[in-house]
């Protein structure tokens, strides 16, 4: 070996460098592609792509295999560089070949190769994916007894090296993936994605029209009135009801009401005969289970009962479709119909208006856990019912009750503070006066 020439062994000690750099980079490579963009180019039928895959199916096997490959070549590469040391200086160049080594390795053959294929692992891994398949087969009989003590000296420590699925991810870990998206998809398709995602969060309670609100037709109204009621409502379908909400007869379709009063044949009796039984929902039932049991169940909307089986609300598929891609109108009025902005940035709040819709048109965490309404929110914080002129502040938002009515706040006053504490569980009071 003495007379092979000091170029040629520079040239293999460079070539060695390159193959552990190689090593390095792909085992780092590998590790971090991104699992789900990898499927979508195996799917594309990307050779690389797909031999990676299957190489990550067995991550024990590949890892394996990598270290098998890069210790052997840094063992080379120590045995070469200690030679052309001592070529070179004698017994001094062996503890200086150590040295440089040392340095020479970490630089060019772990962090430059392993940083580089942080940032761009497709670039390092899937080309890579080329040289491991064919190697693993080569080197597959010691790469099994390899694996095999591995797994034994874990045994031997009680440690278990079972298979996990590491891809499979929670609605919270799925929801932080699609928030990270910037960029990648259009905001307002990854807001109905979020949207989508939080359903299952969001009972028909959250967004029902609560049962005071409800209109339909009352059988035992002036029949005169309910015929000016019905030619100057928008909805396309009318609960049907006799003295009140609860002896519900059902729900009657508008374009069949039409031909009726065109014809001078709309009667009561009439109106019933063409009105559908009307459909119960339970409380809180989540809105993706809801809107599963619309689509089984062939219906538009539903009534929200209670336990006692007294009607609560109305849902209607066009709410929880509100929910996923937001509001249908286009006027702003309609939009914030229960939030009036004051000259001095303060917001005028009808104490019906629900908690969800004031924290989302406002951008502001007032509790959300409990009371639904603006009016019970308070109620709750206050413990009693409060007369005109009393401020509570609840979650760090000053808010002055303006008007009470049927021992119910109907409007208050609610200031956003440039320096909110929105984590802040505590209300505070006072009285005016």
């Amino acid at each position: 070996m003495n007379e092979i020439p000091l170029y040629w062994l520079f040239i293999a000690f460079v070539a060695l460098i390159l193959m552990s750099a190689f090593f390095s980079g792909s085992e780092t490579g590998l590790m971090s592609l991104n699992r789900y963009r990898l499927r979508h180019l195996a799917d594309k039928d990307h050779g690389g792509a797909i031999r990676a895959a299957e190489l990550l199916k067995r991550p024990d096997k590949l890892i394996t295999l990598i270290l098998l490959g890069n210790n052997f070549i840094n063992v080379l590469i120590t045995q070469l560089a200690t030679y052309i040391g001592y070529r070179l200086y004698g017994e001094a160049g062996i503890a200086l070949a150590a040295g440089v080594l040392t340095l020479i390795l970490l630089l060019f053959a772990e962090v430059t190769p392993k940083t580089l294929a942080a940032t761009n692992p497709e670039r390092i891994a899937l080309p890579a994916s080329y040289v491991y398949r064919p190697l693993l087969k080569i080197l597959q009989p010691l790469v099994l007894v390899i694996d095999w003590l591995a797994k034994l000296v874990l045994k031997l420590f009680l440690l278990s090296a079972k298979d996990s699925d590491n891809d499979a991810l929670t609605s919270d870990e799925l929801r932080v993936a699609v928030s990270e998206t910037s960029g990648l998809i259009p905001d307002s398709h990854r807001d109905m994605l979020l949207r989508i995602l939080d359903l299952e969060k969001v009972s028909v309670n959250d967004i029902m029209v609560p049962r005071h609100e409800i209109i339909g037709i009352d059988l035992e109204d002036d029949w005169h009135e309910t015929l000016k009621l019905i030619t100057n409502l928008s909805y396309t379908r009318l609960p049907i009801y006799s003295g009140n909400i609860d002896n519900l007869i059902g729900v009657a379709r508008v374009r069949k009401i039409l031909p009726l009063l065109l014809n001078d044949d709309f009667t009561p009796e009439s109106l019933v005969e063409l009105t559908r039984e009307g459909y119960f929902i339970p409380e809180g039932t989540p809105l993706t289970t809801q809107l599963i049991n619309f689509r089984k169940n062939k219906r538009r909307n539903g009534f929200v009962v209670d336990e006692y089986g007294d009607i609560q609300g109305l849902v209607t598929i066009e709410d929880i479709l509100e929910e996923i891609v937001g509001e249908f109108t286009t006027d702003p009025s309609a939009l914030h119909q229960d939030l009036f902005q004051d000259a001095d940035g303060s917001y005028l709040v009808d104490g019906s208006t629900h908690i969800r819709d004031i924290n989302h048109n406002l951008e502001i965490q007032l509790p959300s856990e409990g009371p639904r309404t603006l009016n019970g929110l308070i109620l709750e914080h206050m413990e009693f019912i409060p007369e005109a002129g009393t401020s509570v502040k609840i979650g760090g938002y000053p808010i002055e009750i303006m008007l009470v009515i049927n021992n119910m706040v109907k409007t208050a006053r609610l200031s956003l503070p440039e320096d909110h504490d929105n984590t802040s569980p505590q209300s505070e009071l006072s009285l005016d006066g």
